[in-house]
């Protein structure tokens, strides 16, 4: 399900597999902005003074910079209160210069740190420029890129309301208020925000907007992990047009539109440490498209929690595929002296996924006497028993491709569930509040492997491809193999009704159409 769990083996299919979108097509129009943001629009020009011309600027390192951590806000008095602008900023990045979309004029967006049964109070400002579109007839074709909205992933919290809700839309130029408030026995871990406002959220994903989310207090008992460097790594692909922008779903659509990879918005970082020193690697793909297969050359992985969920037993193993959107908590064990690479391997989703670099973890000075643990802590979850199950259902993953699908326009292609692309206006999928369920996601679509995720509550995925998983393990993204692959898993669905999504988190094909909304209701 993540890595292999034993030691030089093959990635285990749940880390977890094909295709991102295809050929491109035509943009959604011309560059029409406000005059201040026109001025603006052209990433190479620097700043310019009337009297002596252009003013220099120190380009940061390309590449082999030391790793920098997001900026922390932390809770306090049992509440996590700040703002979060959107807004169109320069990076510097990989020897590029980007004019994109960004929380706090950074990417990723700070990290958030709070505990179970705190409160997380936001003030989100969009401040990003008009929309240059109209609203099209069909709502599954990307559009007007600056509407956007908040998404904690992987939070067991209300999806109503002023919370954790992403029927939500906040326009250009205006702001509004989110308060999400963690039950006192939410599970501790890694979690993260971004984007999730249909039409646009892939767009502004891959500009950088995403950030992590972090609740304390797992392994707190476990020296040999609370004692470790803790660091947050957040991988995201690059992509970008001929004027370092995002403008144009074309732009996302190809294969082969990966320029590069980074960490912490850093083109392969270096990361120090000491010979024997023990790391917590808090590691999320916020990638927007694409599954990465993570090697630390001549190094093992030692997960000790996938999704935000502790396990129960330390997994170890050579590689690990990280799907978009999940995340692993791994405890890495610096070598002798050297340099390695930690890195993206071939892997085949369909299309090949990215491949390069992404850090260098460099190992020299005094050795530590480190010790990786023999035992960790019941996991925070039961098991679904066959007796609990209220109801079992199948969900029907597929998609529409021309036939020269190499060739085809990005429109001649579709992502549907249980044949239907999203309308947010039906409700395709409604539970009763307390109902303890099974359910089947199946892949027919011949080219793509795909990405479920489902909002509000983890599942605990017990069979892939109709095999038992030797230990089942708790999720909230996990993969569906294309060609006839299936996912098996099980859910509480208890504590909050409302409406919230489920859809494929590789998002060109979430915002084709790869989404359905799920109604939990009370009698």
């Amino acid at each position: 399900m993540s890595g292999n769990s034993g030691r030089g083996g093959r990635p285990s299919k749940l880390g977890f597999s094909r295709r991102g979108l295809l050929r491109s097509g035509a943009g959604l129009g011309a560059f029409l902005w406000v005059p201040r943001i026109a001025r603006a629009a052209d990433p190479h020009q620097e700043h310019m003074s009337p009297t002596l011309g252009i003013v220099p600027r120190k380009p940061p390192p390309a590449m082999d910079a030391p790793l920098i951590e997001p900026e922390v806000r932390r809770s306090a008095n049992g509440v996590l209160q700040t703002s979060l602008r959107c807004a169109y900023t320069y990076r510097d990045v990989g020897g590029v210069r980007l004019y994109v979309r960004t929380y706090e004029g950074s990417s990723p967006g700070p990290t958030l740190r709070m505990k179970p049964g705190e409160t997380l109070k936001i003030r989100l400002a969009n401040d990003l420029p008009p929309n240059r579109d109209l609203m099209p007839m069909d709502v599954s074709n990307p559009h007007q890129f600056n509407n956007t909205n908040f998404h904690f992933h992987g939070s067991h919290t209300s999806p109503s309301g002023i919370s954790d809700n992403v029927m939500r839309s906040i326009v250009p130029g205006e702001s509004y208020d989110i308060e999400i408030t963690l039950p006192k026995d939410h599970t501790r871990g890694t979690y993260w925000y971004h984007p999730h406002h249909h039409g646009s959220a892939d767009i502004q994903m891959a500009s950088g907007m995403a950030g992590a989310i972090v609740v304390e207090g797992d392994f707190a008992d476990v020296p040999e992990i609370a004692n470790a460097k803790e660091r947050v790594l957040v991988l995201a692909q690059v992509v970008y047009d001929a004027r370092g922008m995002i403008e144009n779903f074309e732009t996302l659509f190809p294969e082969t539109a990966t320029r590069f990879l980074t960490v912490n918005g850093q083109r392969r970082p270096t990361i120090q440490m000491r010979p024997g020193e023990v790391q917590r690697w808090r590691i999320l793909n916020a990638a927007y498209q694409d599954d990465m297969l993570l090697d630390l050359e001549k190094h093992d992985l030692h997960a000790v929690a996938y999704d935000g969920i502790q396990l129960g037993a330390l997994e170890t193993m050579k590689q690990h595929l990280i799907l978009p959107g999940q995340r692993a908590d791994m405890l890495v064990q610096a070598g002798a002296p050297g340099t390695y690479e930690l890195r993206a391997l071939p892997y085949d989703q369909g299309h090949p996924s990215p491949v390069g670099p992404l850090a260098r973890v460099v190992v020299s000075g005094e050795p530590m006497n480190m010790k990786l643990p023999t035992a960790l802590p019941k996991p925070p979850l039961e098991a679904i028993e066959d007796s609990e199950l209220t109801g079992k259902r199948t969900v029907v993953f597929s998609g529409i491709a021309p036939e020269a699908d190499a060739a085809g326009h990005w429109q001649e292609f579709g992502f549907l569930i249980d044949g239907k692309k999203f309308d947010p206006m039906r409700i395709d999928q409604r539970v009763k509040l307390g109902a303890i369920e099974e359910w089947t996601i199946q892949n027919t679509h011949e080219h793509d492997d795909h990405a479920f995720h489902i909002h509000t509550n983890p599942f605990l995925v017990t069979k892939l491809n109709g095999k038992p998983l030797a230990t089942p393990q708790w999720r909230d993204t996990a993969i569906v193999e294309r060609k006839g692959g299936t996912l098996t898993f099980r859910s509480r669905f208890l504590d909050y009704t409302g409406i919230y999504m489920l859809h494929c988190h590789m998002m060109n094909h979430e915002e084709m159409g790869m989404m359905q909304t799920v109604e939990v209701y009370k009698d």
